[in-house]
């Protein structure tokens, strides 16, 4: 029969440290008589007599105070390390991995990154910014940020922003020179700055709505980027218009170097939402992370001007 070379190390242990099979028992929540059972059985398995027996009292045997003296080391590493492991359940450690769209990082990631850090410096963060749809699973994800819309029903899901309301913007200066689009038709006839999303390679769609009715317009223009931030400085710049998050052009709206035009037929879209499987709900990395994001976020009135 094959046996576990584990089996009765546990109670050789115990009996060892406290030199009694009865506070042996005690300790490990047993009954004598099986401590006595799993050290005979040691002993029959080893061929080798670990204990000195009286009426009075346990003593090691010099075999048994050699067995001893290697365990003991071996058992003090394996109790630090299942104390480092409950570390991992009441209190945020570890690597915490996050997948978020590009739009979210000079949002959301660049202001949050420093925060987290100094509150808590045992946590490392690893963020993977991406526009396609991930399977956190597969992709050894503690947690995502998508639109809402996006994410799976089995998710479990918490709102980060308000609705994203999204404009058509320009710079005065094209303006000055182009004109200003009445309908969203006029766009045929504008420079219009393509975004291209980096894993799919699809170009963002210029959606539109009018009476109810949702549609885009096919846009072409002489630029196309796939970085957020390069696509406010080219309609800053004056080189088309963009379609773009107020969020992200929040300062440049308030201080007059970008101007909407064609708001009233351009719909909000879904709020950005952290998402994250019900199993790792309650790691406290993740749990801190969450509190500071919607406390962050609250303090700046839903992410208004950053």
């Amino acid at each position: 029969m094959n046996h576990d070379p584990f089996d009765g190390l546990t109670e050789f242990l115990a009996v060892a440290e406290h030199k009694s099979f009865t506070l042996a028992a005690t300790r490990l929540a047993v009954t004598p008589t099986a401590v006595s059972h799993a050290i005979k059985l040691l002993e029959r398995r080893t061929g080798v007599l670990l204990f000195q027996r009286t009426t009075r009292r346990v003593a090691l045997t010099e075999a048994g105070a050699s067995l001893f003296a290697r365990l003991r080391p071996a058992a003090s590493e394996i109790d630090e390390a299942l104390a480092v492991l409950s570390g991992f359940r009441d209190q945020p450690m570890g690597t915490l991995r996050l997948t978020a769209p590009r739009l979210s990082g000079a949002l959301l990631m660049e202001p949050l990154i420093p925060l987290f850090r100094e509150a808590y410096p045992q946590v490392t963060l690893d963020i993977s910014l991406d526009d396609a749809t991930v399977d956190l699973m597969a992709g050894g994800f503690d947690a995502g940020i998508r639109l809402g819309e996006s994410i799976e029903k089995d998710m479990i899901a918490v709102r980060l922003t308000p609705d994203l309301q999204w404009s058509v913007v320009g710079s005065p200066a094209y303006f000055a020179k182009a004109g200003k689009p009445v309908i969203p038709e006029d766009l045929t006839r504008h420079e219009c700055i393509g975004f291209r999303f980096s894993t799919s390679g699809s170009a963002h769609r210029w959606e539109f709505r009018r009476e109810s009715r949702d549609f885009t317009v096919g846009v072409e223009g002489g630029v196309i980027v796939n970085d957020r931030r390069l696509l406010v400085a080219a309609a800053r710049s004056g080189s088309g218009l963009a379609y773009a998050c107020d969020l992200e052009i929040a300062d440049e709206l308030a201080d007059g170097r970008l101007e909407r035009v064609l708001q009233p037929f351009v719909p909000l879209s879904s709020a950005l939402y952290l998402y994250f499987p019900s199993r790792t709900q309650t790691q406290p990395k993740l749990r801190a992370f969450i509190d500071l994001a919607t406390r962050w976020i609250a303090e700046k009135g839903g992410l208004g001007r950053r």
